[in-house]
């Protein structure tokens, strides 16, 4: 990703604005494919899937450090977004036509 070199305060508040609304909408993105996960398991316990969870932090983690960024940030926004969309997910899951 390349960042503008902002010539004021207001440029660079509109350019931080504009990256908020595409973090917001590619989390949305992100929660549209999970609730669509739903339908490819069977159990809770598989919607739960700790080991991808794991998987997910790892990879996360270790993306923050090539950029730059602290490991830990992201893994505790990671924990927030990821618990609550499992339950989510599990919402979804119970809805669904599988039982």
């Amino acid at each position: 990703m390349q960042m503008k070199n902002c010539q004021s305060l207001t440029e660079l508040r509109t350019e931080i604005d504009n990256v908020d609304d595409k973090i917001v909408e590619l989390i949305g993105l992100r929660n549209s494919y999970i609730k669509q996960a739903a339908k490819f398991k069977t159990t809770v316990e598989e919607v739960k899937a700790p080991e991808r969870i794991n998987e997910i932090m790892t990879r996360v983690r270790h993306k923050a450090l090539t950029l730059g960024m602290s490991p830990n940030m992201i893994e505790e926004l990671y924990t927030l977004m990821i618990n609550e969309m499992v339950e989510s997910e599990i919402s979804e899951f119970r809805n669904s036509d599988v039982f």
